[in-house]
């Protein structure tokens, strides 16, 4: 382990649910303030409750969450950097998607409605689907982007 390393940890803070945001911005604007030496502060989308604090120790952490509204706690121990890296590298929804798993259409006229996914265009990242709630059914393509996974197919599940 070289010394660069050794001198950034990483620690995760519990936070009221919602606040997340907020009190990283407090944990930033005191840390600007008092010269407090916060190296980064992550607030992960899909982690609900946590962000995680860049630091040289448990002690600056303290230091910066102390007495700030909504911290519940520091979480006992150092958090490594491969277990939050999920949280840091987005995956493009097409990567989760397969053959006639069940998605639900977040954009465009089709919004709300679930669908079967027909066939797949990882190349242009468009997916086709048929409309379940439809009453003939009809191929639509649209961009993954566009759609959410609800269910996946019998078969992709024994795969994984």
């Amino acid at each position: 382990m070289s010394k660069d390393e050794r001198s950034t940890m990483i620690f995760a803070i519990r936070t009221t649910v919602g606040q997340e945001r907020n009190v990283s911005n407090l944990i930033a604007g005191r840390a600007e303030v008092n010269k407090i030496p916060i190296k980064a502060i992550l607030v992960p989308e899909i982690l609900k409750g946590y962000i995680f604090i860049e630091a040289e120790g448990p002690h600056i952490v303290e230091k910066a969450i102390s007495g700030i509204r909504h911290v519940r706690s520091r979480v006992p121990g150092m958090v490594s950097l491969s277990e939050i890296e999920k949280y840091i590298i987005i995956k493009p929804i097409i990567e989760e998607l397969d053959i006639d798993d069940i998605v639900e259409v977040t954009g465009g006229p089709f919004k709300g409605m679930r669908a079967k996914i027909t066939d797949i265009d990882r190349a242009k990242e468009e997916v086709t689907i048929e409309l379940l709630e439809a009453s003939f059914t009809l191929p639509i393509t649209v961009h993954a982007d566009y759609l959410k996974l609800v269910k996946k197919s019998k078969e992709s599940e024994g795969e994984s």
